[in-house]
Parts: C-alpha cells; sequence; structure tokens
C-alpha cells in the first residue's frame, strides 16, 4: 500500500514537472520570437539607413568629380590659352627677326658694294702712284745722274756703314757690361778667398780648444736634440764646433771674453759632470765672475810689470780686458805694455818723467778695452776715460795724439807715439786681415742691437750668421719675420761683405717658479 502510493505520488510529481517544463519552454520560445522581431526591425532600420546614406554619398562623390572635372577643364582651357599666347608671340619675335635680318642683309649687301667700289678707285689710285713713282725715279735719275741700280748701291754702302758703326758701339756697350760684371763677380771671388786664406791667422785668434776626458762627453755636451749645446751657445754668444776631432771641443767668437767665458764654462761643467741647461746657467753665471776676476788679475799683473802706480781701480779692470783684445792680430795688453816699457827707456834717456811716460803709454791705447761696447773710436773713448779719472795732461795728450789725429801738445805725447810706432812695426806683431775680420764683425752685432726689443745678437760662423734673441712680451712672432727682413736689407746697404749672412731671429719663452 505503501508502495503504490509512492509509486502513484512519484508518477503525479513527473507529471507536474513535465506540464511545468513544457510551460517554461513556450515561455522561452515566445520570448524568443519577440527578440527575434525586434532584431529584425532593427536590422531593417539599419538597412534602410545605409541604403539613404549610401545614396547620399554617391551623389555627394558625383558632385565632387563633376567640380574636379570642371575645374580641371577650366585650368586646361586657361593653359592652353597662354600657351596660344606665347605661340603668338614668338611667332610675332620670328617675323621681327626676319625683318631684321632682311635689313642687315641689304645693309651689308650696300657695304659690299661700297667696299667694291673703294677698292676698284684704291687700285686705281695704286696704279697712279706707282706710275708717278715710276716718273719721280726717272726724274730723280735725270737729276741726279745716278740709275737706279747705282742708287741702291750707294744707298746700300751707306746703311752697311752705319751698320758697322752701331755694330762696333754695341758690342764695346756690351764688352764694358761684360767687363763690369766680371770685376764684380771676380772681388767677390776675390774677398772669399782671402778670407779661406786666411783661416790660419782668424782661428788663431778667434777660436779656443777645449780638451775632453773623452768622446762619449761629446755626446753629452749635445744633450738631447741638441738642448744643451743650444744653451751653451745662446748664453755665452758663441758657437761650439764638434767634429770628428778625437777628444776635442772648439769654441769659436770673434769677441775674446765671450769666448773665454764658454771655454771656462765648458771645462767647469765636464769636472761637474752635470749637464743639463738649468745646471747650464748656473755654470755661465759662475765662470763669468771667475773671468772678471781673471781680469782683474791680468790688469794687476800689467800694473806691477810696468811699475805704474796710483791707477784707480776700473781702469785696472780696463786694462785687464785689454788682455782678451787684438789690434790686427797683437795682443793689446801686451802692446800697451811694451809702449810703457819703451816710453820710459825714451824718457829716461832724454830726461823727461819715466814714471808720466810709462802711464801714458801704459793707458794710450785703453778705449779698444770697451770700444765694442761704445761707439766712438778707441782715441776718443780713451780720452773719456782718461778724463773721468782725473788723468794728468800729459797722459790725457798722448792718448788724443797717438794716431795724429790731434796736435801733440807736450814732449810725452811724441814719446808715447814713437813707442807706439817701434811696437807694431816689429815684425810679426800684427795682422791685417784679423783687424778688418773682426770690425766687420762688431758691425754686425751693431746693427742688430739696434733694433728695438733685442734683448742681444751674436756674429757666428766667422760671420756668416748673426743669431738675435728678442724679448717675446715686444716681439710677437709676426714681428720677426719683419726684423729678420729688415736687418738683412739693412745688412745689405750699409756692410761689405764675401757671400752671405744669414740672419736668426730666435724669441723663447720661459716660465720659472720657485717651489717652497
Amino acid at each position: 500500500m505503501n508502495i503504490v502510493m509512492v509509486i502513484g505520488a512519484l508518477i503525479i510529481c513527473l507529471f507536474i514537472g513535465f506540464i511545468a517544463y513544457r510551460a517554461g519552454r513556450t515561455i522561452e520560445k515566445k520570448e524568443a520570437l519577440e527578440k527575434v522581431g525586434t532584431a529584425e526591425s532593427k536590422a531593417r532600420k539599419l538597412l534602410d539607413d545605409a541604403i539613404k546614406n549610401a545614396e547620399s554619398t554617391k551623389v555627394n562623390a558625383l558632385l565632387e568629380v563633376k567640380e574636379q572635372i570642371l575645374k580641371q577643364r577650366t585650368d586646361f582651357e586657361a593653359e592652353l590659352r597662354d600657351r596660344r599666347k606665347e605661340v603668338s608671340e614668338l611667332e610675332s619675335r620670328a617675323l621681327k627677326r626676319d625683318e631684321l635680318s632682311e635689313k642687315k642683309a641689304e645693309v651689308l649687301d650696300k657695304k659690299e658694294n661700297e667696299l667694291q667700289t673703294k677698292e676698284a678707285d684704291l687700285n686705281h689710285k695704286l696704279v697712279e702712284v706707282a706710275k708717278l713713282n715710276e716718273d719721280r725715279i726717272r726724274e730723280l735719275e735725270r737729276i741726279s745722274t745716278y740709275t737706279r741700280d747705282q742708287a741702291k748701291n750707294e744707298l746700300l754702302n751707306a746703311v752697311k756703314e752705319d751698320i758697322k758703326h752701331d755694330t762696333a758701339l754695341f758690342i764695346k756697350e756690351q764688352e764694358q757690361i761684360a767687363q763690369d760684371e766680371v770685376d764684380k763677380i771676380t772681388k767677390n771671388l776675390v774677398l772669399q778667398s782671402l778670407q779661406k786664406c786666411a783661416t790660419e791667422t782668424v782661428s788663431f785668434a778667434t777660436v779656443s780648444v777645449v780638451q775632453l776626458p773623452n768622446d762619449d762627453m761629446k755626446g753629452r755636451i749635445i744633450g738631447r736634440e741638441g738642448r744643451n749645446i743650444r744653451a751653451i751657445e745662446q748664453l755665452t754668444g758663441t758657437e761650439l764646433i764638434i767634429d770628428d776631432t778625437p777628444e776635442t771641443v772648439v769654441v769659436s767668437c770673434f769677441d775674446p771674453i765671450r769666448r773665454e767665458v764658454a771655454r771656462v764654462s765648458l771645462e767647469n761643467l765636464i769636472l761637474d759632470g752635470r749637464i743639463h741647461p738649468a745646471r747650464i746657467e748656473e755654470i755661465v753665471e759662475r765662470s763669468r765672475k771667475e773671468v772678471e776676476n781673471d781680469i782683474k788679475q791680468k790688469g794687476e799683473d800689467a800694473v806691477l810689470k810696468t811699475g805704474v802706480r796710483g791707477l784707480h781701480p776700473d781702469i785696472v779692470k780696463l786694462l785687464g780686458r785689454m788682455h782678451f783684445r787684438t789690434s790686427y792680430g797683437q795682443n793689446a795688453l801686451i802692446h800697451s805694455i811694451e809702449v810703457s816699457k819703451l816710453s820710459g827707456i825714451m824718457a829716461a834717456e832724454l830726461g823727461y818723467n819715466v814714471n808720466l811716460a810709462k802711464r801714458a803709454g801704459l793707458l794710450h791705447d785703453i778705449g779698444k778695452s770697451i770700444d765694442h761696447e761704445v761707439d766712438g773710436t778707441h782715441v776718443s773713448i780713451g780720452v773719456d776715460i782718461c778724463k773721468k779719472y782725473k788723468e794728468p795732461f800729459d797722459v790725457i795728450n798722448a792718448v788724443e795724439s797717438h794716431h795724429g789725429d790731434v796736435e801733440a801738445k807736450c814732449p810725452i805725447a811724441f814719446i808715447v807715439a814713437a813707442a807706439d810706432a817701434m811696437s807694431a812695426a816689429r815684425p810679426g806683431a800684427r795682422r791685417d786681415a784679423l783687424e778688418t775680420y773682426t770690425q766687420r764683425l762688431t758691425q754686425l752685432e751693431e746693427i742688430t742691437n739696434s733694433y728695438e726689443g733685442v734683448a742681444s745678437s751674436y756674429a757666428v760662423q766667422a760671420g756668416r750668421e748673426v743669431r738675435i734673441m728678442v724679448l717675446p712680451e715686444k716681439v710677437s712672432d709676426d714681428d720677426m719675420v719683419i726684423m729678420a727682413r729688415s736687418i738683412a736689407k739693412q745688412i745689405e746697404e750699409q756692410m761689405q761683405y764675401p757671400g752671405t749672412i744669414k740672419v736668426n731671429v730666435i724669441r723663447e719663452t720661459r716660465a720659472t717658479e720657485v717651489a717652497k
């Protein structure tokens, strides 16, 4: 019973569920149909809108195309009109050119006709001239009694004589020009030959030889890239010659004091062993002081040898400088000592003041000690020195009159002049070539030192080169070029010299600071 009730209940539930399912399906189907209807109506609406938009767009596009076609057509017609106008203008110009060409052709034809007419007239006139010339020749032959051939020969003979005379003058003129050129070349060659032949004399008095412990020392003196030898040459104003001669360095300079400073500096550097630019500057400065002391000692020795007393210490130093000065190859200090002794001997024989005569003889060439540094002759410089240090009148008169420039006014002056001539005239005492050479180098340095901004200048290479050190703050790189050219031009105009002279302008900038 219970089972039947359960089954019945189940059947009822299944029926109710089926009915509910069918009802739900019907409702869903209805809703779906409604949604489909709504979608279809929307689609139809969208389609209608799209069709309307498409038709509107099509109409607009057609309008734009028509407008573009109309515009292009208008542009084309305008361009076509312009082209037609240009063609019309070209045709007009062509017509004008044709008209001008026709006119020019007419003018040319007219000118050609005129030229033909003139040519015919000219030919006619030439015929008339030729006829007149024949008549003139016949008349001349009749008057001069010469035939044409005779007159031609006479004229040719006259022309030959004139040509012969002109040729002789031309040849003579060219020979004179050639002779002048030959004389000029010959003089130059002779001067060069004389300079080469005077090598022994010049070398004897203008070079010093420094002996080296070994040949390796040459490389140390030269230094890296030549910096040591350049420093020595620039600081001393000399030229160092380092060649294949074993264990030898030659110091060359026409100024004996500069040469002595360089020689002493080299010897001190070799002994010291430390050779570099900074050490070189120290050694050169120390060597200058040593040379100054040596100069003082030489002057004192000269005073002792002659027995002259009471000289001012500055005059004694000037006498010492004369040890390094030569006059025509003769040592100036030795010459002065000789003159002093000779003057004393002659004064003693004649009964004059021996001490005064010795004093005048010793000081007669004192001006030569600084004549490289002061303008004027050694006579005028010597007189100024003697007056400055209040020397006696007899001494001053002897100094200014020993070359005969001024009249001798006292017996001592005559004695000194005679002693000077005796000392200079002894065999082998003097060499003129050396004095000329020294004067030329002195003049060379005077020219270069006269320019503003020049710190120092040195004549080297036996006067074939001059090195000029300029102040960098006063002379720029561009100014150097102008200065070198100006100096070379002035040397050409004011000096006489064999060969050529090289002008080297050197500008060096230094920065120095002390570390404390």
